[in-house]
């Protein structure tokens, strides 16, 4: 813990990289934007767009990733809690995201900013042609000096590729954009070492590292009600986009001017690895794998220690239902996770190629099968901190 409280050693406690950045993503939770019942407070927006105003005004470019399309509905729809089936999810974020958007228009207005909406669902993130569309409609948005405001698609996400929460988008966003750092801003104003209201939890100031987590309870969603993420999400975020380059801020909406400014509030998430590519950052932190291979101890080492591909020779077995192109688990002879990627082969025939060479393959099974289980490009380690 004394890596996680009170910053590491000697390091400096200034964050001048958040203080400096150029080009900052900032997420906004439902909580900080709408009533205990539900509806938009406006209050709380304005006091939002008051920062965002000024920071756009010292120069700085800002995205913004607002959650409140489906808490700003529930009122007119005359719902009092945020619906449980995906289908009026989908319903009140329809009636809510124009409420959103309208109150965004009115409340930016006041610095001449105009906000661009940005409708995403995951794979607007995760294949490359709509990820690269995505990315120019950002730049573009900001280089005609506008606000890019991004919020899921929930209108039209299923269970099945949605992102689940908004946290995770804007960590993808921040990548995508080339973003010089991140704020997560919530009702809670940073991580502690257990429940805020307990009295010995203690004040998260600095994190390097999944290690400083390790004795860390981490809650779920507020007593609102009104969001979907909670803590958990929170942190999963800003681990995210510190494995890929991006330093990242966890804390409350009323402190979000002290944040940008670089000041001590909240919780500091250090950079802990070079900028990774999106899909190994999607595969890394959010794919949801359809099963497993398992394979030899060469095999783990060639992965773990040379970087290469993973062959059929060094697999050993295979568990649940996938076909090409799912993202699976590499296990080890002992099951422990050490590794993602995407297969080339489906569960059904992979029992076959088990420890043959790629030559053998090709002679056997025909030129299809001249290739790599998993390509290295395709893979991403998660047993050693870092990764590949």
């Amino acid at each position: 813990m004394s890596a996680a409280v009170g910053g590491l050693g000697s390091a400096p406690r200034a964050r001048e990289d958040i203080a400096s950045a150029r080009r900052i993503v900032v997420k906004v939770g439902s909580s900080s934007l709408t009533t205990i019942d539900g509806g938009l407070d406006e209050a709380k927006l304005i006091a939002l767009t008051d920062v965002i105003g000024a920071h756009r005004a010292a120069g700085h470019e800002v995205i913004l990733v607002s959650s409140g399309a489906i808490a700003a509905g529930l009122e007119p729809m005359g719902l009092n809690r945020r619906p449980r089936d995906l289908a009026t999810q989908q319903a009140a974020a329809g009636v809510g995201q124009g409420l959103l958007m309208a109150a965004y228009t009115r409340a930016l207005g006041r610095y001449d900013l105009v906000p661009g909406q940005v409708l995403l669902s995951a794979d607007d993130l995760i294949r490359r042609t709509q990820y690269k569309n995505a990315q120019r409609a950002i730049d573009k948005l900001l280089a005609l000096g506008t606000l890019p405001i991004v919020n899921e698609n929930d209108a039209v996400a299923t269970e099945e590729i949605r992102f689940g929460d908004n946290d995770r988008l804007a960590a993808l966003v921040a990548h995508l954009s080339h973003a010089d750092a991140l704020i997560l801003l919530s009702d809670v104003d940073a991580l502690y070492s257990g429940p805020p209201d307990r009295p010995d939890s203690r004040h998260i100031d600095r994190v390097h590292g999944l290690d400083d987590l390790t004795d860390i309870a981490i809650g779920g969603v507020g007593a609102a009600g009104t969001g979907t993420g909670g803590m958990a999400t929170k942190v999963d975020a800003a681990i995210m986009v510190a494995d890929s380059g991006i330093p990242a801020v966890l804390t409350s909406a009323p402190h979000a001017a002290s944040a940008l400014a670089g000041n001590e509030v909240g919780t500091y998430f250090a950079v802990t690895h070079r900028r990774r590519g999106t899909r190994l950052l999607w595969l890394r932190h959010l794919a949801r794998t359809f099963g497993s291979v398992t394979i030899d101890e060469g095999a783990e080492h060639a992965v773990l220690s040379r970087g290469t591909s993973l062959l059929a020779a060094g697999v050993t077995g295979a568990e649940g239902d996938f076909e090409a192109g799912d993202p699976v688990e590499i296990r080890n002879l002992d099951g422990e996770v050490i590794a993602r990627g995407m297969t080339n082969f489906s569960s059904d025939e992979l029992p076959s190629m088990f420890g043959a060479t790629t030559e053998e393959l090709g002679t056997r099974l025909g030129s299809d099968y001249r290739k790599e289980v998993i390509h290295r490009n395709d893979l991403v380690l998660t047993h050693v901190s870092g990764g590949r």
